[in-house]
């Protein structure tokens, strides 16, 4: 297929976020596809740790107002852009007072995890793929980067199925070393059932561990690009079991490392 507009959903991105080999590729993947020629957007979360006025941060007015309803309670969606004048691409921003304002982004700062990192990622995944259908912008691949973005194919799948704009997307997911210990909430299956996401195979997510959030939503990509060395061994063997496309992780040369990218979706 080709792949000319890519919707990139990114967990972190620099230069908003302290520098890590996870954040820098989020920008590295966008910015490097774009210079080839591809049609991109890219969202991330507003974390409350971002500095809006450094960082050049302003409300799209024509977009923002929705509201979601999580949980019977409804969230404003405020989305936000800001330009990186090197990389001559913009960022959006899911924001929300109620997910994002805390000066954090997904732990305490005694490490702990956020109680509510369920509710902020149904939020996120709700709010990207709303905002892109308010931009009338149809892509070709969305390719889905840190875990909390890994809620984005089963909206896709189950509830935006019909919508012309992601009727035939494919859907990509980097598999990288961004574990986390412990569960989601408890009641995480039953709140996405209740966003209208209906499948058998929601019983792996009655104990919603990372290892059982990635062998669900693999069921839902169409490929699996491995971003890290450290990357978890037994959700990319579930991939491979799956039968699913899969990129390796690449070690050369940069320009090589993102042409086996480009590859890579026009193969899907």
């Amino acid at each position: 297929m080709e792949a000319n507009k890519i919707l990139y959903v990114c967990q972190e991105i620099s230069p908003y976020l302290p520098e890590s080999p996870f954040a820098k590729l989020s920008l590295d993947m966008a910015r490097q596809m774009q210079e080839r020629g591809i049609e991109v957007r890219t969202f991330m979360p507003r974390y409350g740790c971002i500095n809006e006025r450094r960082n050049q941060l302003h409300e799209v007015i024509r977009l923002s107002g929705m509201n979601i309803i999580i949980n019977d309670n409804d969230h404003q969606l405020i989305i936000k852009v800001a330009t990186i004048p090197a990389a001559r691409m913009q960022i959006y921003f899911i924001d929300n007072d109620d997910y994002f304002a805390r000066r954090a982004v997904l732990c305490d700062e005694e490490g702990n995890f956020f109680e509510d990192n369920d509710d902020r990622a149904i939020f996120f995944a709700r709010g990207t793929l709303e905002t892109v259908k308010k931009l009338r912008w149809s892509p070709t691949i969305v390719h889905c980067h840190g875990w909390f973005s890994a809620i984005v194919p089963m909206y896709l799948k189950k509830v935006f199925y019909d919508d012309p704009l992601f009727r035939d997307v494919k859907i990509v997911l980097s598999l990288s070393d961004d574990k986390f210990d412990g569960q989601l909430a408890e009641d995480f299956k039953q709140k996405l059932e209740g966003e209208g996401i209906m499948d058998s195979a929601m019983t792996i997510l009655a104990e919603p561990s990372y290892e059982n959030l990635y062998r669900f939503v693999i069921d839902y990509a169409d490929g699996i690009v491995v971003t890290s060395p450290n990357a978890d061994k037994r959700v990319l063997e579930y991939a491979k079991s799956k039968g699913k496309r899969v990129l390796e992780y690449q070690e050369c040369d940069e320009k090589e490392y993102f042409d086996c990218y480009k590859k890579f979706y026009e193969e899907l």
